[in-house]
C-alpha cells in the first residue's frame, strides 16, 4: 500500500509544527468571553446539572437518581517532540476534567488532526499509542474517534465519565472559611517554552513528563468527602485564572498565599531569564485587573502566576475540618504532599488577592 506521508528520518520536530503547545493553545480568556457572549442561549433541560454558566471543567447530565454523565473534550498541539509522550500528555489532560468533577472515566473518543505529508504513519501511530496507554492506565477504552488532515498536529480526547449526582463538584461552590489545596506544582508552561528554545535540561524534562502524565485520580475520592465544596483543575488559564473562576462562580475572594505555592524545579530561574510562554502574557492581559498583587511582586512572579499549565493539578476548596482527609487522599493517590496554598473569604475589593513574595516552601523534587 502506498502513502504520501513522510518517512520518520525526514520529519521535523513536533513542536516546530505548531504555533503553540499544550493548554497554552487556548484562546485567551478575554477573547473567549467575547465569543461566548455572542452565542445565542437556549433553554436548558433540568437534567443538565452543569453547563457553561461558570466555565466549569465538564458538562454533567443527570441520567437517573444514582448516575450522572460527565462529558468533556480537550485537544491541542504538541507540547513536546516525543510523539508517545505527546499522546500521553494530551490524554491525561483530557481525562483530568472528568476527575475534576468528581467523576470516574468510562470511555473516550480520539480527536486526531495530523499533517500527513509531514509526519509519518509511524509517528502518528506513536501519538495514538501514547494516548491509548494512558486510557489503559485509567481503565477505559478508546471506543472511536475522528481524524482529519490538518496543517498542525492536533491530538486529544472526548472523555466520558460517571458520577453520583449528589457528588458532582463544581468550581462555583467554594465557601468563605475554606482552605485551598493544590495537587501539583506549577511551571509546566515555562518548561514547554524552555524545551522549544532548547533550554530545558534532561532533569526538567523528566519532571515535566512525570507531572503532565500523572492522572488526577484523586478527584472521585475527594468528591466523597463531605467537607470538600469545590474542585477544579489548573490548566491553560493558569493558577490565577482558575482561582478567579472559582472566586467568580462562588461570589467570594480567593486569597492566595504565594510563598506556599509549589513550583517545579528550576522554573523560577527560567522565568527570570525571560523564558515564558506568550499565553502567560495573554492570560494576564485578560484578567490582571481582577487580581490584587503585593507592591513588590516582580514580573517573574507574575509570569509564574499566569503560566498556563497542561494536565495541571486539582485545586480543592474544603472546610478546615476536612483538610487532613484531603491531604491524605492526595498522598494515598501518589501525589506526595499536596500544598495548602490559600483560603476563601467573603467577597472583598478583588476576587483574587495574592499575598507574600518571599518563597518559603521547598520546591518538590
Amino acid at each position: 500500500m502506498t502513502t504520501t506521508s513522510a518517512t520518520p528520518g525526514a520529519e521535523p520536530r513536533l513542536t516546530s509544527l505548531s504555533h503553540g503547545g499544550g493548554c497554552g493553545c487556548k484562546i485567551a480568556p478575554g477573547v473567549l468571553s467575547s465569543i461566548l457572549r455572542g452565542t445565542t442561549a437556549m433553554p436548558l433541560p433540568p437534567e443538565l446539572l452543569v453547563g457553561i454558566e461558570t466555565a466549569d471543567d465538564a458538562a454533567v447530565y443527570r441520567l437517573n437518581a444514582q448516575q450522572a454523565l460527565v462529558a468533556t473534550t480537550d485537544f491541542f498541539m504538541p507540547i513536546v517532540d516525543d510523539p508517545f509522550d505527546f499522546g500521553r500528555i494530551a490524554a491525561a489532560n483530557a481525562l483530568s476534567d472528568v476527575y475534576a468533577m468528581g467523576g470516574t472515566p468510562i470511555m473516550a473518543l480520539a480527536l486526531v488532526g495530523m499533517p500527513i505529508k509531514l509526519l509519518s504513519v509511524a509517528t502518528i501511530g506513536k501519538i495514538l499509542e501514547g494516548g491509548a496507554s494512558v486510557c489503559r492506565q485509567a481503565g477505559i477504552p478508546i471506543a472511536g474517534g475522528h481524524t482529519i488532515d490538518s496543517v498542525e498536529p492536533i491530538y486529544g480526547l472526548v472523555a466520558l465519565g460517571l458520577v453520583h449526582p449528589d457528588r458532582v463538584k463544581k468550581n462555583s461552590a467554594a465557601q468563605p472559611g475554606d482552605v485551598l489545596v493544590l495537587g501539583k506544582p506549577i511551571g509546566v508552561g515555562i518548561y514547554s517554552a524552555a524545551l522549544k528554545k532548547g533550554e530545558l535540561s534532561a532533569e526538567g524534562y523528566a519532571h515535566m513528563i512525570a507531572s503532565t502524565t500523572q492522572l488526577n485520580t484523586a478527584g472521585p475520592d475527594l468528591a466523597q468527602l463531605p467537607g470538600v465544596h469545590a474542585i477544579t483543575d489548573v490548566t491553560g488559564f493558569a493558577l490565577a485564572g482558575h482561582a478567579l473562576e472559582l472566586a467568580r462562580g462562588a461570589g467570594v475572594t480567593v486569597r492566595l498565599d504565594w510563598p506556599a505555592v509549589p513550583l517545579h524545579p528550576g522554573v523560577r530561574e527560567l522565568a527570570a531569564r525571560g523564558i515564558v510562554t506568550g499565553a502567560s502574557g495573554r492570560n494576564w492581559a485578560a484578567y490582571g485587573d481582577e487580581v490584587q498583587l503585593p507592591a513588590d511582586f516582580s514580573d517573574t512572579e507574575r509570569a509564574l502566576l499566569s503560566d498556563p499549565q497542561t494536565s495541571g493539578g486539582l485545586l480543592v476548596a474544603c472546610a478546615p475540618s476536612s483538610l487532613r482527609q484531603v491531604l491524605s487522599v492526595f498522598e494515598q493517590q501518589g501525589f506526595g504532599k499536596a500544598a495548602v496554598v490559600g483560603r476563601v473569604e467573603a467577597r472583598g475589593a478583588a476576587p483574587l488577592v495574592v499575598q507574600g513574595t518571599t518563597r518559603r516552601c521547598a520546591t518538590p523534587a
